[in-house]
């Protein structure tokens, strides 16, 4: 700025010294003058608008990183559930001889079965579901009704949880009876 300054000084000097005529000087002085505030204007109206269109371009990218940032968490999480090294998941187990529900890390290379912490049976797990759902629900346990996407009318879930629950009750009386033969046996071998 200080070499336009200079610049400007220099220009007026010269039109002082070479015209004479004192009203044609102060007539050229003055338009000039006029003319350089002019410009002083446009470039203070442009220095205005770039710095008004900085402030706006850089609070588009302050919400474009805040935007990039929730992305890229979601991504990272969406990546660390995919290629989890750790083949270990919770499950949520109903023990068959107790009824005691509990939540147990299983890994499915390893373990075939979980020992039930309140009656320490042990509870044989089944990683191949051989019984086809008649819904067609992902990784179905006979529980439709939380697991599949479908709508069903208040009259299917009943019919769903009733042969759940009669389902579940039947195994378990059979276990039952196969645990008090089991006890009969031992106590005749004794």
């Amino acid at each position: 700025m200080s070499e336009l300054s200079n610049r400007y000084q220099k220009i007026m000097s010269e039109l002082k010294e070479n015209i004479k005529d004192e009203k044609q000087k102060e007539f050229v002085i003055g338009k000039f003058q006029e003319l350089s505030m002019m410009f002083m204007d446009v470039i203070d109206r442009l220095t205005y608008l770039t710095d008004f269109r900085i402030k706006e371009i850089e609070e588009q990218q302050k919400k474009i990183d805040k935007k990039m940032q929730k992305i890229q968490k979601s991504v990272d999480s969406i990546e660390d559930d995919i290629y989890e090294d750790d083949d270990s998941y919770e499950f949520e187990i109903i023990c068959p001889y107790c009824n005691h529900e509990f939540v147990a890390d299983i890994n499915s290379d390893i373990n075939t079965e979980v020992e039930c912490p309140e009656c320490h049976n042990m509870i044989e797990l089944d990683w191949n579901n051989d019984e086809e759902c008649e819904h067609d629900c992902t990784y179905c346990e006979h529980e439709c009704v939380a697991e599949d996407d479908e709508d069903y009318d208040d009259e299917q879930i009943e019919k769903i949880k009733e042969k759940n629950s009669s389902s579940k009750a039947k195994n378990k009386k059979q276990k039952n009876i196969e645990d008090d033969d089991n006890q009969e046996d031992d106590e005749e071998d004794m």
